[in-house]
């Protein structure tokens, strides 16, 4: 989120981008903001609820085996997209660094 910050305030200094596409490149930024939180959130609550679910099966509380397996797949599957959604950007940005001025 800060190279999109830098990249739009190095553009601004530059007066490289009009007004319009300035409102446009900090509106995505919100947008891909948001959207960063949102699959941070939805991967800890994840895991948060299959750790919770681990738990009551060690302990002895009734939990059944088969919403036990779906929490546990779905932090799985959460986790992975976060760790993707992370590679892509880090490409994205190398990408951009090697992009010629």
């Amino acid at each position: 989120m800060m190279m999109i910050n830098e990249m739009a305030q190095a553009a601004k200094n530059n007066n490289v981008m009009s007004g319009e596409e300035r409102k446009k490149a900090i509106n995505s930024e919100e947008g891909l903001s948001q959207t960063f939180q949102k699959i941070f959130k939805t991967a800890e609550q994840n895991l948060q609820i299959a750790d919770e679910m681990i738990l009551k099966a060690n302990t002895g509380d009734s939990v059944s085996i088969h919403e036990l397996m779906i929490a546990m797949e779905k932090a799985d599957i959460s986790l992975r997209l976060m760790v993707q959604v992370r590679n892509k950007a880090i490409e994205a940005y190398q990408e951009i660094m090697r992009m010629q001025v």
